[in-house]
């Protein structure tokens, strides 16, 4: 029988990859979902290879997701007690359950046996949370900057670094010796902030960014034996501090997403379950709220608030693509059936159609819920979770350019009675050092503004970049009450009328209007230098000599 043609097998994934996305957009559901089930149809149709440009974009995908989050972490978190000793805990607990589980289904009719050893890694395996998942969700709602989402990703990072351990063990061969020499790289710290520094805002930026992900990452830690994804991560810490990471972050993350929507189609691609396989993911994907609920007990007994507690573990439930690779491991060294293989993908695909609603409703369900999610905090309070104090008129969410550009604006006519609040620490601190008035807290947090009494604040700006988390705070508003003014910053006409839906007063669309906001500077500077009168008109000074 011919072959399927790579550009056949190429064209139809990324036909079928958009028709299922946007499919599943229209009813609101994540994009991710139609990408998995497209993967599952075409396996279905008979396409059953990625294709070489599918795998390529897929392995690129994770490594770039790890760079990103690379830029964006720091390593200290990873000290903190709740990250190190409560992903000890999780993953030492959930694997125990987990391989009870399989190992009595292994003795029905549903699975072939299984020694218990087998057992044990199998439940290691689904001891992991997805890294892919957990970071779109956070990144779609703006909260990778949060609490939550700081010690949401620390919990991921410590689990792939246990995950290279793992690999390197499960390998058979020892890391190179000049596996001793990644060190080094740290040295090189000053040539690639250099680097940095001369490249500029286009292409090239994301080529260095793609230089540093792939070459300086994954290949320098893949030819020395180590895990070239724990290799990307390094490469994106080492240039994390450099005042440009946050736009090259930008700058790749368009190439990030569409590459990860290969990873989706990946797992769909997989194989293809039988009934008794169906039954046993539905059967694994009843421990997701397990999962979950194990993360919220541990981040409340580490002093965390309910609501910080509850929004870390939500992103975690669910199970993870190294299930993948375990599962494939153990197949090739004839510890597993090749129908594990199948089972973990159906599994993971479960555990993301079924986190997905859960995780939309996150903000319904705490606000619901709330009352009884208290009763599990502690008496003591997380340092990074403690209440405020704020006294002022104005307050402004999101102090980025905007949203400092509007402080400084707002202070002229309010003097000492304006507040900025933004969720990232080192945003605060440094805006707290030039003398501004800046608290750390979360817009969509409902209990911030139990906390602050809203009903003292005359006008709430809204400026911060991401829209989910600005429709999130206008829904806060409304629901605790708050009777002052609202106003809203957005990059889109669509954003713009969402807001004003919402509840938003006043909506400024940064595209639309910076026409008309560019007009007004350059006049009001050119009336300063006496380039025109008060009735607009053109004064020829220069040329008058």
């Amino acid at each position: 029988m011919e072959a399927t043609p790579l550009w056949l097998i190429d064209a139809s994934w990324l036909s079928f990859a958009f028709i299922c996305g946007f499919i599943v957009r229209l009813i609101k559901l994540p994009p991710l979902i139609g990408f998995l089930a497209a993967g599952f149809i075409l396996n279905g149709l008979g396409i059953r290879q990625g294709g070489e440009a599918l795998q390529e974009l897929a392995d690129l995908g994770v490594t770039l997701l790890l760079f990103t989050i690379g830029l964006k972490l720091d390593i200290k978190t990873l000290l903190r007690r709740e990250i190190w000793l409560g992903t000890t805990i999780h993953m030492l607990a959930s694997m125990m359950v987990f391989s009870t589980f399989v190992y009595l289904l292994s003795l029905s009719p549903l699975l072939t046996t299984i020694a218990p050893s087998t057992a044990l890694l199998f439940g290691f395996a689904l001891s992991f949370s997805s890294t892919v998942y957990a970071i779109k969700i956070l990144e779609e709602r703006g909260e990778m900057s949060s609490l939550h989402g700081i010690t949401a990703v620390g919990i991921l990072v410590m689990q792939d670094i246990i995950a290279v351990v793992f690999l390197t063990i499960s390998a058979g061969k020892v890391p190179s010796i000049w596996a001793l020499c990644l060190p080094l790289l740290y040295f090189l710290r000053p040539l690639f902030f250099k680097l940095l520094d001369l490249t500029d805002h286009g292409e090239l930026l994301a080529l260095f960014g793609l230089f540093m992900a792939m070459v300086v990452g994954s290949f320098s830690f893949e030819i020395v034996g180590l895990k070239p994804d724990l290799g990307a991560l390094i490469a994106g810490i080492l240039i994390g501090s450099h005042p440009r990471a946050k736009e090259l972050g930008y700058n790749l993350m368009g190439f990030k997403n569409l590459f990860l929507v290969a990873f989706f189609l990946s797992i769909g691609l997989s194989g293809l379950p039988d009934i008794k396989i169906i039954i046993v993911s539905l059967l694994l994907g009843l421990f997701i709220p397990f999962k979950g609920g194990l993360f919220f007990l541990l981040m409340s007994r580490f002093d965390c608030r309910a609501r910080t507690a509850l929004f870390t573990g939500f992103p975690l439930a669910n199970y993870s693509e190294f299930g993948l690779i375990v599962a494939a491991v153990g197949v090739k060294n004839g510890w597993l059936e090749p129908q594990w293989l199948v089972l973990t993908a159906l599994a993971l695909t479960f555990s993301f159609v079924v986190g997905a609603p859960l995780n939309g409703s996150a903000y319904t369900l705490y606000a619901r819920y709330k009352t009884i999610l208290k009763r599990f905090e502690t008496s003591r309070r997380h340092p990074a979770d403690t209440p405020l104090d704020i006294d002022a008129d104005v307050l402004i969410f999101g102090m980025g350019r905007i949203g400092t550009g509007a402080y400084v604006e707002a202070c002229k006519k309010f003097s000492g009675r304006v507040a900025g609040v933004d969720n990232n620490r080192e945003t605060v601190a440094r805006l707290r050092k030039d003398g501004m008035k800046v608290y750390l807290g979360d817009a969509s947090d409902i209990d911030f503004w139990e906390k602050i009494n809203p009903g003292q604040i005359a006008i709430v700006s809204l400026c911060m970049p991401n829209h989910a988390a600005n429709m999130t705070a206008v829904d806060q508003l409304q629901q605790s009450g708050f009777t002052g003014y609202i106003t809203a910053t957005a990059r889109y006409a669509d954003d713009a009328r969402a807001l004003e839906e919402a509840g938003a007063h006043i909506v400024y669309n940064i595209f639309a209007n910076v026409g008309e906001a560019y007009g007004q500077y350059v006049r009001q500077q050119l009336a300063a230098l006496g380039a025109v009168d008060t009735h607009s008109e053109i004064i020829t000074t220069k040329n008058a000599a």
